[in-house]
Formats: C-alpha cells, sequence, structure tokens
C-alpha cells in the first residue's frame, strides 16, 4: 500500500497499523466475568500478567460483509487479531474456519457478553447497514453500547455509509462539506447512524471517522461477475442502472483508506471513497463484456441480450458526481484502481476460468 504521511492530523493517540501503544489505563481483565472469553479468542496480556501473550492490534466488525471480510483478510497477513459478528450459525462456523473469531449477534436481544468482548478490542469497524423501520440495529442499545464500551481498549472506531446520504445533485460534484438530502429512507438512516455513531465515538473519547463509500466492488462482486453468472440484480443495483454517474470503489482501495485512516486517526472526519471516475453503467457493462469477450472468445454470446438487458435505459436518479479530493490530501491514498477499468481487468486477470 502506498501511503503518504500527513504529519500533525491527532496528537491523542500514538496508533500505528501493526501495532498500537498499550493504554497505561488498561482494565485488569482476569477480574472480568467474561475473561475466559477473551482468552478463548487469542489471549490478551492483563496488566499483572508481563508473561501473558505479547499485545496485539485487535480488530473487531460489527457486521462480517464483503468489505469487513476482505481487510480483515489484510489485518491477519500484518498480524493482527481479528473478531467480529454475524447473524446465522452457518456463517459463524464458516467465518470460524478462515481463521476469525466469531459472535453471534441479535440485535433485537443482544448477548451481554458480546459486547463485552468489543471493549477488548483496540479498533472497531461498523459495517452493518440500517434497517427501515428500525434504523441502525446496533444502535437500538446505544446506551448499553456506551456503558459496555467505556473504560476498554478501543481507541479508534469507523462507520462505513454510503454516498447515497447525498441525494441527487443534477450530476454536480459534491464534496464532504456538501449539504447532505438523502433521497430514500434508506439513505436518511444512514446520516442518522454517522451523527450517532459520531456521538458514541465523542463519549468514548475515540478516534471516530465515517466513510462515505460508493458502489463497492471486488472480486466476486462485480460487472464482470454479474455478466459471467447471468445473476439478478440487487434492488440497490436496479436503482443505479439509470444513472449517468455512478460513484464506485474497488475493495482493495476501501482497504487502502481504513489502513491509511489507521495510520492517522482523527474525530469526526468525513471522508468520500470513491474513485476518480463516476461512470454509467451502461459504459461499465460494455467494457467488461469486452474483457469478458477477449478472455473466453463466445463465451457471452448466448447471453447477449440478457447483458444488454443489465444495462437498461430510462429516467435517471440519484445524479452526483463524488469527490474524493479529501481522502487524497488527508489521507495520502494513492488509488490502486482509479478507474473501473484498473478493477474490472484486475478482476478478470485472476479469474482462472469463466464462472
Amino acid at each position: 500500500m502506498d501511503i503518504c504521511h500527513v504529519p500533525g492530523r491527532f496528537p491523542v493517540s500514538t496508533l500505528r497499523f501493526g501495532h498500537v501503544q498499550q493504554n497505561p489505563g488498561l482494565p485488569r481483565y482476569q477480574t472480568s466475568p467474561y475473561w475466559p472469553y477473551v482468552a478463548a479468542a487469542g489471549g490478551l496480556r492483563s496488566e499483572t500478567d508481563p508473561s501473558g501473550p505479547t499485545y496485539r492490534n485487535r480488530m473487531f466488525f460489527l457486521g462480517m460483509g464483503f468489505v469487513a471480510q476482505f481487510f480483515a483478510q489484510e489485518l491477519k497477513k500484518q498480524g493482527w487479531v481479528v473478531s467480529g459478528t454475524c447473524t446465522s450459525l452457518l456463517k459463524k462456523n464458516e467465518l470460524g474456519e478462515m481463521g476469525f473469531d466469531m459472535y453471534l449477534f441479535d440485535a433485537n436481544e443482544p448477548e451481554p457478553s458480546t459486547l463485552e468482548i468489543m471493549k477488548y478490542h483496540t479498533h472497531v469497524i461498523v459495517s452493518i447497514p440500517p434497517v427501515v423501520g428500525i434504523g441502525d440495529p446496533a444502535l437500538q442499545h446505544r446506551e448499553l453500547l456506551r456503558s459496555s464500551l467505556m473504560d476498554g481498549n478501543l481507541q479508534w472506531l469507523c462507520y462505513l455509509s454510503s454516498t447515497s446520504v447525498y441525494g441527487d445533485r443534477g450530476g454536480a460534484w459534491v464534496d464532504e462539506d456538501y449539504p447532505t438530502s438523502p433521497a430514500s429512507e434508506l439513505a436518511n438512516l444512514r446520516l442518522v447512524a454517522e451523527k450517532r455513531w459520531l456521538s458514541l465515538g465523542d463519549d468514548l473519547e475515540l478516534s471516530t471517522q465515517i466513510f462515505r463509500l460508493g458502489g463497492i466492488y471486488g472480486p466476486g462482486r462485480s460487472a464482470v461477475d454479474t455478466i459471467i453468472k447471468q445473476g439478478a440484480l440487487s434492488e440497490g443495483q436496479k436503482m443505479r442502472v439509470y444513472r449517468k454517474f455512478t460513484s464506485r470503489i474497488h475493495v482493495e482501495d476501501i482497504s487502502q483508506a481504513l489502513k491509511a485512516s489507521i495510520h492517522l486517526p482523527s474525530r469526526r472526519r468525513v471522508y468520500n471513497i470513491v474513485d476518480d471516475d463516476p461512470a454509467p453503467r451502461e459504459e461499465v457493462f460494455a467494457y467488461a463484456s469486452d474483457l469478458i469477450e477477449k478472455k473466453w472468445p463466445g463465451r457471452i454470446k448466448q447471453s447477449a441480450s440478457r447483458s444488454e438487458s443489465l444495462i437498461g435505459k430510462g429516467g435517471r436518479r440519484g445524479e452526483k458526481r463524488v469527490s474524493n479530493a479529501r481522502m487524497k490530501k488527508e489521507l495520502g491514498v494513492r488509488l490502486l484502481h482509479p478507474s473501473y477499468r484498473s478493477g474490472l481487468q484486475s478482476i478478470i486477470n485472476h479469474m482462472e476460468e469463466a464462472l
């Protein structure tokens, strides 16, 4: 990863990727009724046990989805201990086999032990989307979260939001200072969640950032994969079909930005995490089709009409072009995939055969 360091961003902490300075106010873990669970999950050294395991960075993911799983793999390569939540036993077992410490999370009745485990981690990424009629599932229990995490080891928190909070801007460029105007209930719930996570971060005195992500794509989740699999579009994809501009971001570059934010923690900072090329879906699918045809001639002839139907024609909504200037300037991120062209080429280069 290529990161330019920017001095003087956050003097309160000396966080560094791969190492976190130990907090002199750490709690005495072994006095906790949940210490057996913590020890079983990989162990932390207590204040009174210098012979214990070396103190390590520990990341907790509230929601272990596509982005979280990708970044978790990167963290494990760096020696981090990684834990997270999911909502099914099947998923828990699958992720456990990948080397992650997983906990079931029921938003209606959260286990106190899961929240207690969180406080023994140094970093938290929240990637649970809001639910219509409910809002952010975890923040239903804000006071329980606050009391559980108070006096723990947490130093850094990032909430993964969406550029949908800007609404429809008629194709204008928007940055993080542009007024938000959510055009849907889900987008409005995203904005509410942003404010509430920032408030919780203030209460816990954490470095807290908001990442507003563009359309996420990567290996197994791209226009190339959609055309090859001829899969049905999600509701979110259907909404983007007719847009002239759609801001995207490759999962590798989300990972870059997260690493950079850990290097350069800040409080209450919002970042747009998008590439340089807000392009129409029609253009992206046409390019993906060309890549597939060049690598596997004749592979998509039978499904040409299907791939055309994935593009669509018609009216537009949610038009805007999202600026990533702050991400580049403050976090020093140099995009691996500044355009969908680079991202899709990388994806197809690593595909051994058409699925």
